[in-house]
């Protein structure tokens, strides 16, 4: 049995969801999200709680198809009404991040500016060093963060470059000097 796939989702205040035809919506004040769901899945929506379930729950696949789907819609219920947000920090001279209009500016010791485009429901914010990337879709903000990470690692001997603010980075010592005899 899928201890994931067991619990139950519920419907929080001011969230529609609807599910037709493998096709699952869920609607709420931050936006809309859909996924497709896959056949051997059956999702149940009682009251204000949602049900996934499976047609055989001894195949192991269906499990893993059972509490993968559980957490999908887990996920679309708590982005369309909280939200979601990924933090990166960002260190070296001379290094920014830097919003105009819907596109991100980073300055990351290259000859020329990185621009990237926000994606669609994603917002950012910069606090000093530090930018904040929320959005309603865990997906995508996961994605664009590290997007935005793979521009310019963190690299281990200054700890130079783009990393998450929870990010721990394993420190090398640089070459050392012969002691003299």
């Amino acid at each position: 049995m899928s201890r994931i796939g067991r619990r139950t989702i519920e419907i929080k205040e001011g969230v529609v969801v609807n599910f037709a035809e493998n096709i699952i919506s869920v609607k709420g004040p931050k936006g809309e999200l859909t996924q497709v769901v896959h056949p051997q899945v059956k999702v149940i929506i009682k009251d204000k709680e949602i049900e996934v379930a499976v047609k055989n729950p001894e195949n192991k696949n269906e499990r893993a198809l059972w509490g993968l789907f559980n957490a999908l819609i887990f996920n679309m219920v708590k982005g369309v009404t909280e939200g979601f947000s990924k933090s990166l920090e960002i260190n070296g001279v001379g290094y920014r991040f830097e919003i105009k209009g819907k596109q991100l500016v980073l300055h990351v010791g290259f000859s020329h500016l990185v621009e990237l485009d926000l994606p669609a429901g994603v917002e950012a914010s910069v606090e000093g060093n530090v930018l904040t990337i929320t959005g309603f879709d865990k997906q995508v903000v996961g994605a664009f963060a590290a997007k935005v990470r793979e521009v310019r690692k963190p690299e281990p001997y200054k700890g130079k470059g783009i990393k998450y603010t929870d990010e721990q980075i394993i420190r090398k010592a640089g070459k050392q000097a012969k002691t003299a005899e």
